[in-house]
């Protein structure tokens, strides 16, 4: 194996590990498990388990991110951000949500994951603000701050999110996909009902 491909496998069995036992629990032994080798050839590739977790994390999060973005695929605003919605809420069973959780209690504690998590999230608002510039300049949605709006509503989607991966069962996907689209109608002065989601 060249040395990056020998880093990439130790980033897939971090992350691997970080998705079964969760971020805080995840380490330098639990990864060589996984690989079938020994702490040792990890440290020698890594120069912390901050750096390692950040980088799995980033793995995850930054292909979510993408796949994301990948899938705004309407002409229009109004569109596109129906279709944020309706993917945002698929949150039953969503590992990268779970690490999400995962990265936000723990990167107090972890400088590197810290920062990543902060980049990312960024990227995520930045997306939002996107969709409702382009929304108000075509005349679908009003916003005198649309990058304050869209950190709004990334803040309420996150913490509906949340309730949903960490309280099972305390929402439903339809539940939040109908609190997500009411909220976006509010912030963005869109008629009641202009955000309704077909459920699967």
């Amino acid at each position: 194996m060249s040395p990056e491909a020998r880093r990439d496998a130790i980033v897939d069995a971090a992350l691997a590990v970080m998705q079964r036992k969760g971020i805080s629990a995840t380490t330098v032994r639990d990864v060589a498990a996984e690989m079938g080798t020994s702490s040792g050839l990890i440290h020698h590739y890594v120069e912390s388990m901050d750096d390692l977790v950040a980088e799995a994390f980033a793995r995850a999060a930054g292909a979510d991110l993408a796949a994301m973005e990948a899938a705004l695929t309407a002409d229009d605003a109004l569109g596109r951000l129906r279709q944020f919605l309706a993917s945002y809420s698929r949150t039953e069973g969503d590992a990268t949500m779970q690490l999400w959780l995962d990265a936000w209690a723990d990167a107090v504690r972890r400088p590197a994951l810290q920062e990543t998590s902060r980049r990312l999230n960024r990227e995520w608002q930045r997306l939002i603000a996107g969709i409702v510039t382009d929304g108000v300049a075509e005349g679908s949605m009003r916003s005198d701050d649309p990058e304050a709006a869209a950190w709004r509503l990334l803040s309420l989607l996150d913490g509906l999110a949340l309730q949903a991966v960490a309280h099972r069962g305390s929402l439903s996907r339809r539940r939040v996909a109908e609190w997500s689209g009411v909220a976006a109608e509010n912030e963005l002065s869109l008629a009641p009902g202009t955000l309704a989601l077909e459920q699967a």
